[in-house]
């Protein structure tokens, strides 16, 4: 459990810090296009802040992985990463949308989805 959290809070606070800082730049990546407007622009930015609460979040809960409280944040993990699987394949195929890091951000969402289902059946 403290591997995923470890995990979580880098990529997640990580990935926020770009969508934060410079909001063009991974959109580009994901969806191959910028954002076009101000208001894009400022909902990629929220989206940078909400996963860098997440990764704080996830950051500050390690040394209590083992308290039960924790499976509910794994819950949560586990429904925004299936949730951004969904979207992101969505984009791809449904609205043709296709950037160099969006299939990989695919796989990895899958991977993490898979780990929280793996860590929440064992406890």
């Amino acid at each position: 459990m403290k591997n995923l959290l470890t995990a979580t809070a880098i990529i997640e606070f990580g990935v926020g810090f770009a969508f934060f800082v410079f909001p063009s730049f991974p959109v580009k990546l994901l969806l191959g296009l910028s954002p076009n407007t101000p208001v894009e622009s400022i909902l990629a930015g929220v989206l940078g802040a909400s996963l860098m609460a997440l990764g704080v979040a996830c950051w500050q809960l390690r040394p209590y992985w083992q308290n039960s409280l924790v499976k509910g944040l794994i819950w949560g993990l586990l429904v925004y990463n299936t949730g951004t699987v969904i979207i992101l394949v969505y984009a791809a195929l449904g609205l043709a949308l296709s950037g160099i890091g969006l299939w990989p951000a695919v796989l990895l969402h899958l991977a993490m989805a898979v780990w929280c289902v793996i860590k929440l059946k064992n406890r």
